[in-house]
C-alpha cells in the first residue's frame, strides 16, 4: 500500500531526462494466496517517475533537472566572467570580447560589452557583491570579487560536472584574462579561486593556467 507524500520534478535515471514524480511511502503486508494479511513494516520513502513509473531512492532528488543544471551553468560562466573582469579591468577590448562572447555561448545570447562593463563598474557601488540591479561606480584593475561570490556560484554545480566541464569553466576564465596579455597576480588569484570553487586539485589549476598562457591567441 503506498501513499503519495510530495510531487515535483526530477531527472529519471530511467527515462534519461526531466520528468515529474511522485514522493510515495507505504506499508509492506505478507501475501498468501493474494490477500494482505500480516504487517511488515514500513516501506520507502521511494521516487517513483509519472511517465515510466520506475522507483528509486530518494537520493536522485540530489541531481538537478536538465533545466536546473543548465542554469547553474549560466551563473557560473557569468560568474566567473564578472570575476576575471573585476581582477583584470574593462579596459582593453579584447578583453571585453572575449568576455562577451563566453557569455553568449553559456546562454546569455543578448549580453553586450556595455552591460558587462554597467555590473563591473556597479561593483564599486555595490558592496563587494555582483548585483542585480547596478547602478554606475568606477572600479580599479587588480581588485577581486570575494571568493564567496565564487564559491556559491561553482559549488552547487561542481559535483555534477565531469572533470573536463569543470576545467572548461577555468579555461574559459583564463582565455579572457589572457587576451590583453599576461595574466596579472588579481587575475591569478581569483583563477585560483574558481579551481578550489569548482574542486579541481590546485596542481590541475596551475597546470591548465600555464598550459593555456602558452596556447597562442
Amino acid at each position: 500500500m503506498w501513499r503519495t507524500e510530495g510531487d515535483g520534478e526530477f531527472f529519471c535515471p530511467g527515462c534519461g531526462g526531466d520528468r515529474n514524480h511522485r514522493r510515495r511511502t507505504g506499508h509492506r503486508r505478507l501475501f498468501v494466496l493474494g490477500i494482505p494479511l500480516l504487517p511488515r513494516g514500513e516501506a520507502g520513502p521511494v521516487v517513483e517517475c509519472s511517465s515510466c513509473t520506475d522507483r528509486f531512492g530518494v537520493e536522485v532528488l540530489d541531481r538537478p533537472t536538465t533545466t536546473r543544471l543548465s542554469a547553474l551553468l549560466r551563473e557560473a560562466v557569468h560568474t566567473v566572467t564578472l570575476a576575471v573582469l573585476v581582477a583584470g579591468g574593462t579596459a582593453a577590448r579584447p578583453v571585453r570580447e572575449a568576455a562577451v562572447e563566453a557569455v553568449r555561448a553559456a546562454g546569455f545570447a543578448d549580453c553586450t560589452e556595455e552591460q558587462l562593463v554597467t555590473l563591473i563598474d556597479a561593483l564599486a557601488a555595490g558592496h563587494g557583491r555582483i548585483p542585480s540591479h547596478p547602478d554606475p561606480g568606477n572600479l580599479a584593475p587588480g581588485s577581486t570579487v570575494p571568493v564567496v561570490e565564487l564559491h556559491e556560484a561553482l559549488e552547487p554545480l561542481a559535483p555534477h560536472l565531469a572533470p573536463a566541464g569543470r576545467e572548461q569553466i577555468l579555461l574559459q576564465g583564463a582565455r579572457i584574462a589572457l587576451a590583453d596579455g599576461p595574466y596579472v597576480p588579481a587575475e591569478e588569484e581569483t583563477l585560483a579561486a574558481v579551481g578550489r570553487a569548482l574542486r579541481i586539485p590546485v596542481e590541475d589549476t596551475d597546470r591548465l593556467l600555464a598550459a593555456a598562457a602558452r596556447t597562442p591567441s
